[in-house]
This record gives structure tokens, C-alpha cells and sequence, in this order.
């Protein structure tokens, strides 16, 4: 099963990820996993540290000649802005001593204040540097190698954004993986040209506030095969899984499986996928979504459907947020760090990272195999094995 770490601060000199349970033999470059990383820099709305803070990105270990050893992969992620700036060399010296201007004016949405209070800190930088979605670029790059590895099996990932503040996408159809790149495209990644018109009008309405925005992006895996998770325990079940993975990415506060929430308000016989025999194929087929793929904890073959819901974020550019000051007990309002209008279109690169994880981890679960050559062989065994037991 595959266990990732990541460890680093926002403005620390670097991030450092640790991904153990790699099957050996997969081929792997710095070059495919950039491009993955530079997929979470797209998007209207961006700050300005986007613009400059590029990706350098080391294979440190677990690789050899491009192909993984099965041993740990890992991978450190420089931060260009410490050794641009001597402020963070000093500011985030891992050297005994103290900052001499310590962040107190906490920030109500952030982990700034609880984190605090949890761990005994009395200036919020000892928090906020992790609590940065910036950590999320180490996730993105583990993603790249879960993904590199579910594409051996036939999984795809891909994800779209559908809403923005109130603007909400107009979809008539599914947007399919060759899709992916007109998506990328959009300033939004939004598949509906018309609703990323509306999505970008309300990102400059709140820039022009100094305000923020939240919206929704909807995750679709393609080709996850028929049984990963388990409906035996609580902790096996897929959705489950898929469900803690997405609500850990930074600001996001709601997550959904297939219709979700909407589901919930229908009559039992206008809330389940019809199930038929597709002699086509010699399978089992769904009409419809409304399950998202998952069925008892347990992937049903179908399209697999998350929606992850992203708040605004917490940090304004025009600060407003009533706050108190943690040393003086004041009344004021919350600092301003550098920061975004929103981060929803990165937000969905992200998303895609966090479910190919879980995949890839429920895989190497059921498929097993030291190698991607075996891993591979007891995919399709397993496959064969359904189909011959199901005909």
C-alpha cells in the first residue's frame, strides 16, 4: 500500500515528499511530474507569487535510469522565494532563536488561532507555514506518480470546475479526458465556455472588493476497476476514503460522492443507478451516476463522480475580518500575506491528486505486486476472474 509524507514550510527552503510502496520497474522523470505541478499554477485569480515561485524539482531517492527501485521515492520541491529573499533566511531559520516581528493579529477561517492554541505557540507563522496550501505542491507531485501508476491499469483522472462564488456551470454533457486540455485552457478550467465567462466577472468583482471567492470542483476517475474498498469495515470503504482525502486539501469544508447532497432530498426510485446487463461488453452496467461510482464502499466499474466544495479563503487583500490581536487582547482585524482571490481552478489539480492516491493505494491493496509488471498481471486476473464469474 502506498504511504505518503510530506514534510516543509511555505517559505521554508523547500518541501520534501516521501512516497513508500511503489511497485519497482515504473518509469518516471522530473519532466512528467513538473507538468503535473505546473497544472496547479493555472487559473484566473492567482497572486503574484504564482508568477515567480517555479517548481525546482529533485528525484532524491527511490529512482534509478527513470525507473522506480520499490524502494521510497523521494522528491524535494526548492522554494525559489526563500533564496530569492535574505527576509526568509532569517524569518524561517531553523537555527535556535526568535523572529522579531511575530504574526498575532490571527486570521478567523485559518488554522491560525487553534493552531496556536493546540501546540503553545505564540506567533501564528509557527502554524500558518504549514497550514499553507502550498504543501499541497507536494501532494501534487506524489499525485503525478499515483496517477502514472493507475494509468498502467486503464484509470484516468481528471477534474472541472462547476462553480465560482454563485456562478454555477451550465454542463449539458460529461466532459471525457480528451477534454482535458481545452479545460486547462479555460482561465478557470471550467468546460463550459459561457459559465467561465460569468466565473471570471465574479472573480474581478471580488478582486476589486480585495475580497475572496470559494466554489466546487467536480473529480472524474475513468476506468477505476470493480472492487476497491470494501463494504466490510468502516475504514475500507471507498468513499469513505475518498471523502477524508478531499476534505483534507486546505479551505475545502464540504465533499460529495456522485449526486450527494441533491440525492438525499428525492424518493428512493429516483435515486438509484439502474443496473443492466450490457452483452456488448459481458458486464454489469449503470444507467445513470447518481451513486458516483461507489456502491457499499466498494467501486461498482462505473465513472467514479467526487465533488470537493473550497471556501473562500481566509486571507483578504483588503483585510476585513474582525479579529483580536493574541498578545494585546485588541480588537483589530487580520494580517494580510500574500494571497489569492481564489485558488478553486488549482484547487481541482489538487483534488485529482488526493482520489488518485486513494486509488492507487486501494490497488497496490488489491492487485498487490513488487513489481509494475505484476502489478499489472493480477489487474487484469482480477478482471478476467469477474467477468468469468458474473458471465
Amino acid at each position: 500500500m502506498l504511504r505518503l509524507l510530506t514534510a516543509g514550510e511555505s517559505h521554508g527552503q523547500a518541501l520534501v515528499v516521501v512516497l513508500e510502496g511503489l511497485p519497482a520497474g515504473l518509469e518516471l522523470t522530473v519532466e512528467e511530474i513538473q507538468a503535473e505541478m505546473g497544472r496547479r499554477r493555472l487559473g484566473y485569480g492567482r497572486g503574484p507569487r504564482q508568477r515567480f515561485e517555479v517548481d525546482e524539482l529533485t528525484l532524491i531517492g527511490g529512482v534509478r535510469h527513470g525507473r522506480t527501485l520499490g524502494s521510497p521515492l523521494a522528491i524535494e520541491i526548492k522554494n525559489t522565494e526563500w533564496f530569492r529573499s535574505d527576509k526568509w533566511h532569517e524569518e524561517m531559520s531553523p537555527a535556535p532563536g526568535a523572529t522579531k516581528d511575530p504574526l498575532t493579529k490571527v486570521r478567523p477561517g485559518h488554522a491560525d488561532l487553534a493552531g496556536m492554541q493546540k501546540y503553545g505557540f505564540s506567533d501564528a507563522r509557527d502554524v500558518l507555514e504549514r497550514a499553507s496550501a502550498r504543501e499541497t505542491a507536494a501532494r501534487v507531485a506524489a499525485g503525478a506518480v499515483a496517477k502514472k501508476l493507475l494509468s498502467h491499469i486503464g484509470v484516468e483522472i481528471m477534474s472541472h470546475v462547476i462553480q465560482m462564488g454563485s456562478a454555477r456551470a451550465s454542463l449539458e454533457s460529461v466532459p471525457t479526458m480528451a477534454d482535458l486540455a481545452a479545460i486547462d485552457d479555460s482561465p478557470v478550467r471550467c468546460f463550459d465556455p459561457v459559465s467561465a465567462d460569468a466565473m471570471v466577472e465574479e472573480i474581478k468583482a471580488a478582486a476589486k472588493d480585495g475580497d475572496s471567492l470559494g466554489g466546487v470542483v467536480e473529480v472524474l476517475a475513468f476506468g477505476a476497476p470493480v472492487g476497491l474498498g470494501s463494504h466490510v469495515h468502516w475504514d475500507r470503504k471507498i468513499d469513505g476514503l475518498l471523502a477524508q482525502a478531499l476534505m483534507s486539501i486546505q479551505a475545502v469544508k464540504g465533499v460529495e460522492l456522485g449526486d450527494g447532497f441533491e440525492v438525499a432530498g428525492r424518493r428512493g426510485s429516483a435515486a438509484h443507478d439502474a443496473i443492466h446487463w450490457d452483452a456488448d461488453s459481458a458486464s454489469f452496467r449503470r444507467k445513470s451516476s447518481l451513486a458516483g461510482g461507489v456502491e457499499g464502499g466498494i467501486t461498482s466499474g462505473e465513472l467514479l463522480v467526487a465533488r470537493a466544495a473550497m471556501k473562500p479563503l481566509a486571507t483578504l487583500n483588503v483585510p476585513t475580518l474582525e479579529t483580536v490581536d493574541t498578545a494585546t487582547k485588541e480588537s483589530s482585524v487580520s494580517f494580510k500575506e500574500r494571497t489569492d482571490v481564489t485558488a478553486v481552478p488549482a484547487m481541482g489539480v489538487v483534488a485529482e491528486t488526493m482520489v488518485a492516491l486513494v486509488l492507487a493505494d486501494e490497488a497496490q491493496r488489491k492487485f498487490g505486486g513488487d513489481s509494475v509488471a505484476e502489478f499489472v498481471r493480477n489487474a487484469e486476473a482480477s478482471a478476467a476472474a469477474v467477468a468469468e464469474q458474473m458471465g
